[in-house]
Formats: structure tokens, sequence, C-alpha cells
């Protein structure tokens, strides 16, 4: 992919190579194992919402470790799903937590999931902790987010600013903080420290609805999941899977509405066939190489 001056344009051309198809020799191993710390007592939806999201994006286990309610409302939804702790290939973290009300054992358990090394999605809650990642990281803010992550690194700038010049501080915050780096808009910008610049466009102003985001943090994590191996070896991996991630919300939008509203657990349930609708002009197959 290279460090191209200006933003490359993500579309489903470029995404379908990042869709990991199971071969008859997979199992629910091979597929991925997804960890997953998210949703509180006072957002519990969005454990359930990251959850159904990654499920339906083909990983081949999701293993949710987080507050008993969440928990129970999880398993309500998809009784698949296992929450004791194990193996996992990738962790998602963070969606429907607030830092401010975290307590010790929670902010512990972040911790310990940032330091193992693993492929990360970091969303909402555990921005502040994003220093502790090892491994390969993304970090999923909107703009009001990221301006507070910039400014508690001593880098003061507003949401306003960073909504005047979205692309430049996605690209910024990229090389200020050594992660990838997916800012959440009407167009989704996707950054590398590396200098890699993707964008996403054509979500539907629907999109703008409670839980979304915790929808796309679920397509992200179970794609980071699936493709585990390929992110070891291939510096250019994270970059594309996440703007494939934001192609794949913005085209599952674009199905659940129909022109009309939508809500969060539409969109989730709109992956499936938004992937295959995706996958359909090829003969199928694992893991093309990123267009240069």
């Amino acid at each position: 992919m290279g460090e191209p001056r200006d933003w490359l344009e993500w579309d489903e051309r470029h995404a379908r190579a990042w869709i990991d198809v199971p071969q008859p020799v997979d199992d629910k191993y091979s597929r991925g194992v997804l960890g997953v710390r998210t949703g509180s007592k006072q957002y519990p939806g969005a454990a359930v919402l990251g959850v159904e999201a990654a499920a339906r994006t083909g990983v081949g286990m999701v293993r949710y470790l987080g507050p008993r309610r969440a928990s129970n409302l999880v398993l309500q939804r998809r009784p698949e799903v296992v929450t004791v702790p194990g193996r996992v290939q990738a962790w998602l973290l963070g969606s429907g937590m607030d830092a401010a009300s975290r307590d010790d054992a929670t902010a512990t358990a972040l911790v310990e999931a940032l330091a193992a090394g693993l492929p990360t999605v970091c969303d909402a809650g555990v921005l502040d902790l994003v220093a502790h990642a090892t491994g390969p990281t993304v970090v999923t803010p909107h703009f009001r987010e990221l301006a507070g992550l910039l400014s508690r690194r001593g880098k003061p700038v507003t949401a306003a600013e960073i909504a005047a010049a979205p692309g430049e501080w996605a690209g910024r915050a990229a090389t200020d903080l050594g992660v990838t780096v997916l800012l959440k808009g009407s167009v989704t910008f996707v950054a590398s420290p590396a200098g890699s610049r993707l964008r996403v466009t054509g979500a539907p102003a629907w999109l703008a609805t409670a839980g979304s985001g915790d929808v796309l943090a679920g397509i992200l994590g179970a794609l980071l999941a699936t493709h585990s191996a390929a992110i070891d070896t291939d510096a250019d991996a994270l970059v594309a899977l996440a703007a494939t991630a934001a192609l794949v919300h913005a085209l599952a939008a674009g199905r659940a509405s129909d022109g009309g509203p939508i809500t969060a657990l539409d969109l989730a349930e709109s992956v499936p066939a938004t992937i295959a609708a995706l996958l359909a002009p090829t003969s199928g197959g694992r893991r093309a190489a990123a267009p240069a």
C-alpha cells in the first residue's frame, strides 16, 4: 500500500480481499476467537451490540468477559457466546464504558488485555489507556473523543477543530499515538503511523444513531480475530482491516435503512447479507493482498 500522499478511497474492490471465507478444514478456533471486554452497569447494551456485530461478521467464537448484567444480556441474545476466560486471538475493549466511573478491577483487566500483545480495538472508555497497548492497535474515536485523547497527551485541540479537518487530525493522531486511527464521521478516515491514509464514504445520514459505533467496533474486532496471523506478517493489514470494517458498516447501514430510519440492532442484523453481497463477484478464497 505504501505511503500515499492523498487519501485512498476504500471501496468494495479493496475490501473484498479482507473478508476471510471459511474453508472445509476450518473450525471455530482457526476462524478466530475474539475476546471482548465492553459494557458497564450504565451501558450494558453496548456489549450486546458489539458481540452481535462480531458474531455476524464471521468470527469463530466470541469470548465475552464483562459485568454480570451485561453478560446476562449478551447470553440472552447470543447463547453461543463463551463467558469464561481462555485463549483469544484479538481483543475488543472499551465500548459502553466511561473512564470516569471505571473501577480498579475493570481498569486492571483492560490493562492486562492491552499488554497481551494481540491485535486490539480500543473504543470509548479505554482510549485513555491506549499507552498500555503492546500489540497492533486500532483506536475508534469520534471527534470529541479524539480531542479529549490528544488533549490529555498535551496537544490541546477542540472537537470543532477536528471536525473542520478530520483527515489531517486522523493522520496527526496516528503519528503522535503510534497506533492506527479510525476517526468516525460522515466520512471515516483511517490512518496508520506508517503513513497509510484510507477513507470510506457513502454511509447514510441515518447511521447517526445510538449504538452504531458499538456495531462498528464489533465488526472490526471480528476482522482482527479472523486475520490475526496476517496482521503478524503484513504491516498494511491493520489499516486495511479497519477501512474494511468501516465500509461493511456503511454498506450494512444502507441495506438496513433503504432510505428510512434504522437502529443499531437493525445495522448488526444486516451485516451477513452485506458480506455475502460483497463476496458475490468473486469465487471465494482467503486474504488477497491489498492494492498498492
